[in-house]
């Protein structure tokens, strides 16, 4: 059969349409990245940019290692032509677990809607929780090699929560919401995993200024030409508490956060005399060791800190270190002029958590322990927490920072890579000018 000319012209219009998304959908990206900025001037959180939406709009978030997922404010201007609330008894509302299910008694809009399931968001900073729809909408990422960003991919049905704006008091500024990243269904790996059929892991590697999440797997590469992979990492299990330890749950659920199993503390390679049944969990999932990235420096239960301060000090004496006036909201603090300094950062004795065996050690040196006050002070950067803490050791975002951590939720089990200053590198060297 002879084609006329508008025939021609019109397959020759459709190709040119279904060529350029044929090409987008047929890329499958092995690693997605997200930028991290330190709002180290007020909040110190670590904050991150996506862009959701349709038209895509850029959302600063709240980066919350535990967090149960992706919680935004759609009471201020939510605009979206691609918006969807999940509609009671539907597979997004189970996949969610999210059992409430309500109507709103005012227009329909993003937010409130009827027949719709909610989920209850948590502002993990101020503790506070308001119940939010479950909606899902485009979410758009940019990939990478692992060197370098590459081209940018779309989720079109990304499933996260509404909140009203009242619960971004205590995020940083210009913040419009949190990324959560915990051990959930809906949280960003695991979407983003099921999304590309990518391997179901994730890094985080922040610094005092900028940093990096990974989703997929390594290499993670680094400037000047620095490189690691699965063998460059110390694995340790990532353990499962089942006790949810957000600031609202039901009973039978479990803990979204990450947990590792800490076995012993030294100080300066002599062990710290702590009760170690706090170290481990109970029946009721009270005790153990998180790692958290919204609170800012590590917290420990009152007994673990007495102990674990009163051996640092003592080791600071026996290097002639000259502690001086505390300094809120650090108690041990010391002279500048009496610490030296190395690769590593101050020196100062050497923390060290062993974890599942005594090859196994998360070892936090100068950099990650002593925070500079100013040019005469250094404070060692441990919190005390109460007597009756849910968690006795929770690490805290200023000890993980210039260190690479993997979370492989498939294999339930955490790569550490220790201090990057010992490669010449840092969680800010992550290459994010150059297109791969």
């Amino acid at each position: 059969m002879a084609y006329s000319n508008f025939q021609h012209s019109i397959i020759l219009l459709l190709l040119l349409f279904i060529l350029p998304t044929f090409s987008q959908q047929s890329f499958r990206p092995k690693a997605l990245v997200l930028p991290v900025t330190k709002d180290g001037e007020t909040t110190l959180q670590y904050t991150t940019q996506i862009n959701q939406r349709t038209p895509l709009v850029p959302l600063n978030l709240v980066v919350d290692l535990g967090g149960q997922f992706l919680w935004v404010d759609c009471q201020n201007k939510y605009t979206s032509s691609t918006y969807r609330p999940a509609r009671c008894g539907s597979a997004q509302c189970s996949l969610a677990k999210a059992k409430d299910c309500g109507d709103c008694f005012s227009s329909p809009k993003p937010g409130c809607n009827n027949n719709t399931c909610g989920l209850l968001a948590d502002n993990t900073v101020t503790h506070t929780v308001t119940s939010g729809e479950l909606a899902e909408d485009v979410l758009s990422i940019q990939s990478t090699n692992g060197f370098n960003p590459g081209q940018t991919v779309s989720v079109s049905h990304f499933l996260f929560s509404c909140a009203p704006t009242i619960l971004l008091r205590g995020l940083a500024s210009g913040a419009s919401g949190m990324a959560g990243l915990g051990r959930t269904k809906i949280a960003l790996p695991s979407q983003l995993a099921s999304a590309f059929s990518f391997a179901r892991k994730f890094a985080i590697c922040v610094s005092s200024s900028s940093g990096a999440v990974i989703f997929g797997d390594g290499p993670y590469g680094f400037l000047p030409n620095i490189v690691l992979d699965s063998n460059s990492l110390t694995y340790t299990p990532l353990l499962i508490n089942p006790a949810s330890t957000a600031s609202a749950f039901s009973q039978e659920e479990a803990s979204s956060e990450y947990f590792i199993g800490v076995k012993a503390i030294k100080i300066d390679e002599k062990v710290v005399s702590v009760n170690t049944s706090l170290l481990s969990r109970d029946s009721n999932g009270v005790g153990g060791t998180k790692i958290s990235t919204v609170d800012p420096y590590t917290v420990l239960e009152a007994s673990i800190y007495k102990a674990v301060t009163e051996a640092f000090v003592k080791a600071s004496i026996a290097r002639n270190i000259t502690r001086v006036a505390s300094f809120a909201p650090f108690e041990f603090c010391f002279s500048s002029d009496s610490v030296g300094g190395t690769r590593l950062g101050a020196a100062v004795p050497t923390i060290e958590l062993f974890l599942q065996n005594e090859n196994t050690v998360w070892r936090i040196f100068g950099a990650n322990s002593m925070v500079n006050i100013n040019d005469e002070v250094l404070c060692l950067g441990f919190v005390k927490g109460g007597q009756y803490l849910m968690t006795s050791i929770v690490l805290g975002g200023y000890q993980l920072e210039d260190n690479l951590v993997q979370f492989d939720l498939a294999a339930s089990r955490l790569g550490f890579s220790s201090l990057l200053f010992g490669r010449q590198t840092g969680c800010f060297n992550f290459n994010f000018t150059s297109n791969a």
